[in-house]
C-alpha cells in the first residue's frame, strides 16, 4: 500500500513508519522538518505546515493516510478537506480524552464525547484537549463517512516518549533509595506499548477497518503496584516503597499526572486510565510483557544525556521532603 503519515519523526510516528516498513508498504511523510530530521532519509518526505501548507503534495494519491497530530479543528478540518479526494482511507490518532465523563471505569466507544462552545483557541490545555479531539474525529468522519478509522488510544509508553511519564517510574525505580508513591496500591491503571498500538493500527489499516476503537492495554489488570514491581525487578532496584494516602499528597502540593505520573487524584478523572479496550483486542491487539516494555524504555533512558531534564516527575528534595513529612506522621512503609 502507498500511505501518507503527517508526522512520522517523533514518538508513535516513527514506529508507525518502522512496522510499514517491515510489512513492506510505500511509505511518505509530510511534516516540518524539525523533529528528528536525520529520521528515516531513504523515505519521501514533504516538509511544510500542514496549516495552509498542504499544496506542496500536489495532485498525489495515498491508499491510505495516517494523521499522528491533529490538535485543533481548524486545521484538521484543512486535512479534512484537502485529503478528500486523495485517498480512501484516512487514519486519525484520537485519545481517551475525548469522552464526556472519566469519572468512572470501563467506558466504551458509544459513551458520550466531551463539548466545548469555543474553538477559537487554539492551544492545547486540560478544558480544550479532550473536546477539540472529539470535533476533530467528527470531522474525518464526515470527510470520510466510509473510510474513517478513529483511534483513542490511552497512555502511550516505550522507548523514545518524550513526555516521560511512564519513563520517572522506570529511572527512579533503577535510581534507588525511598520512593514516593500514591496509594491505593491496587488502582488500576492503563498503557500500551508505542510498538503495539503501530503495528496493530497499521495491521486495521490493511484490513480497511473503519470506524472508532478505544486503544489502551494491557489485556490484564494491571495495577502501580504491579507496574512498580516490574520497574523494581527489571532495572536490579535497591528501593523502599513508601505509599502515601492521596490528600497528604495533595495537601502538599504534589500533582496529579505531572510530578507523580500515571496518578490521577480528580474524581472527575479517576477512570481515564480504565477504558474498554474489548472491541480492539477482538480486532487483533496484541501486548508484549511489560518486561519487555520496560526493560527497553530503561535501556533507552541510558542513552539520554546525563543532564537530561524529565518532563515530568517529582523533583528529588521534594520527594525527600514530603517522604519526610510522611514519616514524621509515623506511618510506616509498605
Amino acid at each position: 500500500m502507498k500511505i501518507l503519515i503527517i508526522g512520522g519523526t517523533r514518538f508513535l510516528g516513527r514506529y508507525l513508519v518502522e512496522a510499514a516498513q517491515k510489512r513492506g508498504h510505500s511509505l511518505a511523510l509530510f511534516n516540518r522538518g524539525q523533529s528528528n530530521p536525520e529520521l528515516f532519509s531513504n523515505i519521501e518526505a514533504f516538509h511544510g505546515d500542514r496549516d495552509g501548507g498542504l499544496d506542496i503534495l500536489g495532485d498525489r494519491r495515498w491508499d491510505a493516510v495516517i494523521d499522528t497530530c491533529g490538535y485543533f479543528p481548524r486545521i484538521v478540518q484543512q486535512s479534512a478537506d484537502f485529503f478528500r479526494t486523495k485517498t480512501g482511507h484516512y487514519t486519525f490518532i484520537s485519545s481517551i480524552s475525548v469522552y464526556k465523563d472519566l469519572s468512572h471505569s470501563g467506558y466504551d466507544e458509544s459513551a458520550p464525547l466531551a463539548t466545548i462552545d469555543n474553538t477559537s483557541k487554539e492551544e492545547i490545555t486540560g478544558e480544550t484537549y479532550g473536546p477539540y479531539k472529539a470535533i476533530c474525529e467528527n470531522q474525518i468522519q464526515k470527510a470520510f463517512p466510509d473510510g474513517a478509522l478513529n483511534i483513542r488510544p490511552g497512555l502511550i509508553v516505550g522507548p523514545h516518549d518524550l513526555s516521560d511519564r511512564f519513563t520517572y517510574w522506570v529511572t527512579r525505580c533503577a535510581k534507588g533509595g525511598d520512593i514516593l508513591l500514591p496509594k491505593p496500591e491496587d488502582r488500576e491503571l492503563q498503557c500500551i506499548d508505542v510498538r503495539d498500538l503501530s503495528e496493530w493500527t497499521i495491521s486495521m489499516i490493511e484490513n480497511d477497518a473503519k470506524g472508532v476503537y478505544n486503544a489502551s492495554g494491557p489485556d490484564y489488570a494491571l495495577t502501580m503496584k504491579k507496574l512498580i514491581g516490574v520497574c523494581r525487578t527489571v532495572t536490579g532496584s535497591h528501593s523502599e516503597m513508601y505509599w502515601v494516602d492521596e490528600q497528604f499528597l495533595l495537601d502538599h502540593d504534589v500533582a496529579p499526572w505531572t510530578e507523580l505520573p500515571i496518578w490521577i487524584a480528580e474524581k472527575e478523572s479517576a477512570g481515564m486510565l480504565n477504558a474498554d479496550i474489548s472491541k480492539a483486542i477482538q480486532a487483533g491487539l496484541k501486548f508484549r510483557t511489560m518486561v519487555e516494555t520496560v526493560r527497553d524504555t530503561y535501556e533507552w533512558a541510558r542513552t539520554r544525556p546525563a543532564d537530561y531534564k524529565p518532563r515530568a516527575g517529582l523533583d528529588p528534595e521534594k520527594e525527600k521532603k514530603v517522604l519526610e513529612a510522611w514519616f514524621n506522621r509515623g506511618d510506616v512503609k509498605a
